[in-house]
């Protein structure tokens, strides 16, 4: 079974300096636990009820499933992953960077758009939202397992590379259908209600925004992982 130490420990996992501390984090679900562990994430402990056994997993029944769970529904599986030590290399020639993206579920939307164009790498502001959070993990859905999140300043990031930075933009950009992102870009994107944050966006060699094509009407704004989408796919289609 369990131990109620090891409980509150796993529970504590919610918590990044926790994380942080025991070098540990959660995943729930088969699809996100399968696809770490065929990318040799290091497992510490896989839970599961009766009929869900994988990997050695320790059974448990559906009140502790419950009592261990970050979600509101528990899935049938609860992995405790080591997490791993990456070399922070960026291999490929766009790189994507993220200035203050505090909302989970939008990070986790985007590395897993990331995975689909086969970018491995992806740049995080110190500021950003830890990759290892539960909910990140959980709408990565084990894409997190091919890409690298590399945390640093950005502003020295920008200093420091000799690469071409573009930037999105509400207002006064051009257009991604008339713009030309280099294949050794930098492509930034903002925070969810302030965008790009100032000290960034005055280093900015070009600035680029996705047109509106309903004036008169509809969002002010678009959901940055759908903006992500739609850049990265514009981009992907030249």
């Amino acid at each position: 079974m369990i131990t109620k130490s090891e409980l509150k420990k796993i529970k504590s996992l919610k918590i990044k300096k926790n994380r942080q501390l025991y070098s540990l984090f959660v995943a729930e679900g088969k699809k996100n636990i399968q696809e770490l562990v065929n990318n040799n994430f290091k497992i510490y402990k896989i839970f599961s009820l009766a009929g869900y056994k994988m990997f050695d997993s320790i059974l448990i029944n559906q009140n502790l499933m419950n009592q261990l769970s970050f979600l509101k529904n528990p899935s049938d599986v609860f992995g405790v992953f080591y997490i791993p030590k990456r070399a922070n290399i960026i291999n490929e020639n766009l790189t994507i960077a993220l200035d203050n993206v505090s909302d989970p579920g939008n990070l986790g939307n985007i590395i897993r758009i990331c995975d689909w164009f086969g970018i491995k790498s992806l740049i995080c502001s110190i500021n950003t939202v830890d990759c290892y959070n539960p909910k990140v993990i959980q709408s990565s859905m084990g894409s997190i397992s091919r890409v690298n999140c590399i945390y640093c300043d950005i502003n020295d990031f920008l200093i420091n590379s000799k690469k071409i930075s573009y930037g999105t933009v509400l207002d006064g950009g051009s257009s991604i259908y008339s713009s030309s992102i280099r294949k050794d870009g930098i492509l930034i994107f903002g925070n969810e209600s302030n965008g790009i944050s100032k000290k960034i966006l005055n280093k900015l060699d070009f600035k680029i925004t996705i047109p509106k094509y309903n004036i008169n009407n509809g969002p002010d704004s678009l959901n940055i992982s759908s903006a992500a989408s739609i850049v990265l796919a514009n981009y992907f289609k030249k």
